[in-house]
């Protein structure tokens, strides 16, 4: 809602792209990393972005937003919506935060046809285990392939993985791709080696059922919206790896404002080591700070759970939504 009134102001000035790591400003969030803005913005000379801030100042002429959030996870965004300060000199329609939105898995399927990865985590200690994978769409190289696998192996914790083919084409990740073949992707003797402790999935994993699952103690996710909501309905703490569309900012809100995970340093870069691999892991964990993130992603399970509940806030702003709908007519 911002950036149209951000464009205006500084009309001449250097697009997201070119400003690096500097420090961007806007009301009711953090500051970002100019390079963490959306790709669809980062271009101000290119028409993509010009269509999407002809958009985004569209927004202000509805008769109301919904969101998919709740006000305990963004209380500060949504307070700077309601407070107008997001479209100076113009009034900002009502927000409806109805969320956290997320689509059943497999909870009604027969006992018979539950994924065999959640039998798996049914042998696994309490929040033991940590799930990798990156959304419907998201993969990465083969040498990242090998260097996540040797982070995991030298880590020592249990770890359920999805894996999917690398893209021919990075820019063209969005097209299908076949099965990915593990004994070519991974380092030898991997699968062996953590047979013990470890599963790898190709393509698909019931995301939602997994995160619920007693034995998950961390995300090592993408960022997309759906991911982080469904990470904080369940309680899991993420390792945040950005790579497309508006995933860098969540990532920013993930870590900086919700703090519900940490950053996997490299996702900017060619790779991210297996080092860092290692690294992360074990600090969400095992240490302290993990222990803190678990702590706050329990209250963030919890509030997730009294919003949609009767009379709970996201009740209560569907129902107003209702009404005004009404009234509308």
């Amino acid at each position: 809602l911002y950036l149209p009134h951000y464009f205006a102001t500084t009309e001449g000035g250097p697009s997201f792209k070119d400003m690096g790591k500097a420090l961007l400003h806007f009301p009711g969030v953090p500051p970002i990393p100019a390079s963490d803005m959306p790709h669809t913005v980062l271009d101000r000379t290119n028409r993509t972005c010009a269509s999407r801030i002809v958009h985004y100042g569209r927004i202000p002429k509805a008769r109301g937003v919904l969101i998919n959030t709740y006000e305990w996870l963004e209380a500060r965004v949504v307070r700077a919506l309601r407070d107008g300060v997001c479209v100076p000199g113009r009034p900002t329609p009502p927000v409806y935060p109805i969320g956290p939105l997320i689509v059943k898995g497999e909870e009604a399927a027969e006992e018979g046809e539950r994924h065999v990865c959640l039998s798996w985590l049914d042998a696994q200690p309490e929040r033991s285990v940590v799930f990798l994978c990156f959304g419907s769409l998201g993969a990465v190289s083969a040498a990242q392939i090998k260097e996540i696998a040797r982070g995991l192996e030298s880590s020592g914790h249990r770890f359920l993985w999805v894996v999917r083919s690398p893209p021919e084409d990075p820019t063209k990740f969005f097209l299908a791709r076949p099965e990915p073949d593990l004994d070519l992707l991974l380092p030898e003797g991997f699968l062996e080696r953590t047979s013990d402790r470890g599963m790898v999935v190709k393509m698909w994993a019931p995301q939602v059922e997994v995160l619920r699952h007693a034995a998950t103690g961390a995300f090592l996710s993408h960022c997309g919206w759906n991911s982080v909501l469904e990470a904080a309905s369940a309680g899991v703490p993420m390792l945040c790896w950005p790579m497309y569309a508006e995933q860098r900012l969540n990532k920013v809100f993930v870590v900086d404002e919700i703090k519900a995970g940490v950053v996997m340093d490299g996702y900017d870069e060619e790779l991210v080591r297996a080092e860092e691999v290692e690294k992360k892991v074990r600090l969400v964990m095992e240490s302290e700070e993990g222990e803190k993130l678990r702590e706050r992603l329990a209250m963030a399970k919890e509030k997730a759970a009294e919003a949609l509940a009767d009379g709970g806030p996201s009740s209560l702003a569907f129902e107003e939504f209702l009404k005004d709908l009404k009234l509308a007519k």
